[in-house]
């Protein structure tokens, strides 16, 4: 059976793996399934992040408000890198469930690397915690 701690690592993982897909889609001008998986890369650090500290929720909601109140809120997380998660879950919810929503190179492409540095950050807090 796998300890909580290996899960985080997982997820962390998952995160990682996931911004690569969003990469491949974004080089194949796929946008509307790009916005999904960045925001899935997103998801799967912040619930790995939430999980080490022994936090979870069943809704993407929950875990969107875990978040906020616990690490954007206290300063964990920087103001100028939480907008992207929080962004990014209103543009996945558009994109996947809303007629003609297509969304553009120039609106995805600096998300990419904004999603990079929102998991490298979480990342570091989680590899600070098991220090």
């Amino acid at each position: 059976m796998e300890s909580p701690g290996d899960v985080v690592l997982y997820r962390l993982q998952r995160a990682r793996q996931t911004l690569e897909d969003a990469r491949l889609l974004a080089n194949a001008s796929r946008w509307n399934p790009c916005v999904n998986r960045l925001y899935y890369a997103c998801f799967y650090a912040v619930s790995g992040l939430l999980l080490q500290d022994g936090l979870s929720s069943s809704k993407h909601t929950g875990v969107r408000s875990l978040f906020n109140r616990h690490y954007v809120r206290t300063g964990k997380v920087p103001k100028e890198l939480a907008p992207v998660y929080n962004d990014l879950f209103e543009r996945r919810q558009e994109g996947d469930y809303m007629d003609f929503v297509e969304f553009e190179e120039a609106q995805v492409r600096p998300w990419i690397d904004r999603v990079e540095q929102f998991i490298d950050h979480l990342a570091s807090l989680v590899a600070s915690k098991r220090a």
